[in-house]
């Protein structure tokens, strides 16, 4: 790890000098419906001894003597229990000797798939369950079920670094061993044909424990060696918002220092308050503001409400400048010259809503922390989740992933998604519903705003 910095000291702090394999590491459960998302992260939590001593004790007695039902731990909405199915994103957080996890447990159902994009969005990985027992184990090329493919690829989009499959109810199988790999030749095929780079294919039983936290023995062991789903995550990078590179600060907040007065009359300092979504700041940093394009020099930088040498990527930070310049809620701080506003970009768009995504309709999009009004101009082709082919398309229908033009009403500072992972991405809200209708990740700027 880098030494602290004194208020002179221009060392820059490089990616590598943070150890990521040791961070708490964030990860969602996804998959289809009745894949054993819930019960997975069940078992991790009591395996791990994450359980309180009441809660072990209402499942008990939920259990009435029977195997207690582990998915209760993550399914807490009453609709959940009655139904025996996921509804929203659950959040439960346990630790092992050597690492930390903070686990997303998403729905399968295809109409809560914008809770998975909600989760996944935030992940460092992504474990896809598989149900063996709704794959037909004997063709010779397996078929995967549909949330399969699309979870998948939905992860891929969203650059989740990691993406694990976890094969389940391996135990009500007479020979797992020849259907396991089967199934994860499937898995292996669809990944290079979507270019999803895969950290692992693991053999599981949620309900029974089998290579969840402990490596497999007995009959398993014979036909897999590798390790289990625990060691699997405890192995994983966690992610490093890119300290090296251009700064870019989405201003989230601005703060007068009530009561200092310095130079001149009524004079007092503002702190640009906002996570550093990429680079790193310090005194004397010479920055701009978008969508002015002004100019100023850092004077002071904080952190928590105290005068810091720098801030990085992932920390919120308090900019303050060494002159008075109109900066609100919504604009962007950036190293000058590295960002260009266009009003025209080509996106991936992930469509949630239950009423299609169509060109010339008018709708809210949020970047950062600004609101614009925009509209799709054209939709280029949509992505067939099963052959992975680009199809023409008039319409997005909810669930479809598709390669868009988007017009905006003002210009915006946007990245490639692949670049920068905040300043690439935008959300789609409906102005009548205000339901939040799709996710945007933009791929280019199509023109330069003048």
């Amino acid at each position: 790890m880098s030494t602290a910095l004194n208020s002179n000291d221009s060392t820059v702090i490089h990616d590598s000098d943070v150890d990521t394999h040791h961070r708490a590491l964030r990860f969602l459960t996804a998959g289809s419906v009745d894949d054993g998302k819930s019960t997975l992260i069940g078992r991790l939590l009591f395996d791990s001894r994450a359980i309180l001593a009441d809660q072990l004790d209402t499942l008990e007695k939920r259990a009435a003597g029977q195997p207690i039902d582990l998915s209760l731990l993550t399914d807490g909405l009453e609709a959940e229990r009655e139904q025996g199915i996921t509804i929203d994103v659950a959040y439960r957080y346990f630790a092992t000797k050597t690492r930390k996890f903070i686990i997303a447990d998403a729905p399968g159902h295809e109409q809560y798939t914008r809770n998975m994009v909600t989760a996944a969005a935030g992940s460092d990985a992504a474990v896809v369950l598989v149900d063996i027992t709704k794959l037909d184990t004997s063709v010779d090329e397996v078929v995967l079920l549909p949330q399969t493919r699309r979870h998948s690829l939905l992860a891929h989009l969203l650059r989740v670094p990691s993406i694990v499959f976890a094969v389940n109810k391996l135990d009500a199988l007479a020979q797992p061993g020849p259907a396991f790999a089967a199934v994860s030749k499937a898995l292996r095929a669809f990944a290079e044909q979507a270019g999803i780079e895969v950290s692992a294919i693991v053999p599981v039983s949620a309900l029974r424990g089998d290579n969840v936290t402990q490596p497999l023995d007995g009959e398993w062991a014979t036909w897999y060696q590798g390790p289990s789903l625990l060691q699997v995550l405890e192995s994983l990078p966690g992610v490093q918002e890119k300290v090296e590179g251009q700064l870019s600060i989405p201003v989230q907040y601005v703060a007068r220092d009530p009561g200092e007065q310095g130079e001149g009359t009524g004079y007092q300092p503002r702190a640009l308050w906002g996570r550093i979504a990429h680079g790193q700041v310090k005194a004397g940093d010479e920055v701009q503001i978008l969508p002015s394009g002004q100019t100023a020099i850092v004077a002071e930088v904080r952190r928590a409400g105290e005068t810091v040498a720098h801030c990085v990527a992932g920390e919120s930070a308090g900019v303050v400048l060494d002159r008075q310049l109109d900066v609100s809620r919504g604009d962007w701080i950036v190293t000058p010259g590295s960002a260009t506003s266009a009003q025209s970009f080509e996106a991936t768009l992930a469509w949630l809503d239950t009423e299609p995504a169509v060109p010339g309709r008018k709708y809210w999009l949020r970047h950062g922390n600004r609101w614009v009004q925009a509209r799709i101009s054209a939709i280029e082709h949509r992505l067939d989740i099963h052959s992975l082919a680009e199809q023409d398309a008039e319409a997005l229908q909810v669930n479809e992933i598709g390669h868009v033009r988007i017009e905006t009403q003002s210009a915006l500072p946007v990245e490639p998604y692949a670049v920068n992972r905040i300043g690439g991405a935008l959300i789609v809200v409906d102005p009548t519903s205000n339901r939040t209708s799709g996710a945007l990740l933009v791929r280019a700027a199509a023109e330069q705003a003048s």
